[in-house]
């Protein structure tokens, strides 16, 4: 059974959703704070990660950090009242792999969780590691490498490049890779795509004009040329 890690200190939220993971067949783990979420992430071994931004202990974002080197390949969404921008480039930043604002809907979170398992089940079946030119990442410990030094990559990053890596020269359609590494609800823009692939590009040094690494297809995606 798949079990998922609450980590919310409100009882008005936690005790609904507790009821509907169950009903969806998950097997539901509750923290109340960020201390008890880290203890049940080890005892427990979730296969995702729920965590509140806000709790009465240690700060949401510090607990996302500290599971990231624990359990780097544990999906974790948070949830939070904050939904400024700038909290949603900090959260990620820390290593989540989503982002629900409070309030929420219940049947939406739940697509998001059922998104970020298939995600992170096409992770699983990709190979431990795959090298392409300079680039070298790890899908087991979500580590990416350029000439041997480390990368520091988003999730979402880490997930385009290692989709992109995956199968060198073959092309991906926008519409795959919003599917693959979001999920095939996402309702923004898939502008959201094409900013992910220039922050990559510059990370891994492949700023030049043309791009020689991932080479835009016009008209349809992208792809590796490693």
């Amino acid at each position: 059974m798949t079990t998922i890690l609450l980590v919310e200190d409100d009882e008005r939220i936690s005790e609904p959703l507790l009821r509907v993971l169950g009903t969806e067949g998950f097997e539901a783990v509750h923290a109340s704070s960020g201390v008890e979420g880290l203890e049940q992430v080890t005892a427990r071994r979730p296969d995702l990660m729920l965590l509140d931004l806000t709790l009465p202990d240690i700060d949401g974002l510090d607990v996302c950090r500290k599971v990231r080197e624990e359990r780097p390949e544990l999906p974790i969404i948070m949830l939070t009242a904050r939904a400024e921008e700038m909290d949603v480039i900090v959260g990620l930043g820390a290593g989540a792999d989503d982002y629900v604002p409070k309030p929420f809907r219940l049947a939406e979170l739940v697509a998001r969780i059922k998104a970020r398992l298939r995600v992170a089940e096409a992770a699983n079946q990709m190979p431990r590691e795959i090298i392409g030119g300079p680039l070298r990442v790890n899908t087991e410990s979500r580590r990416a490498y350029l000439d041997g030094a480390e990368l520091e990559l988003t999730s979402k990053e880490f997930d385009l490049l290692a989709l992109l890596m995956s199968k060198p020269d073959a092309t991906f359609t926008r519409e795959q890779i919003m599917s693959t590494v979001w999920d095939e609800n996402y309702w923004g823009s898939t502008r959201t795509l094409d900013t992910h692939v220039s922050t990559l590009r510059r990370k891994i040094g492949d700023d030049s004009d043309p791009p020689t690494l991932i080479v835009t297809v016009r008209g349809v995606g992208f792809r590796f040329e490693g």
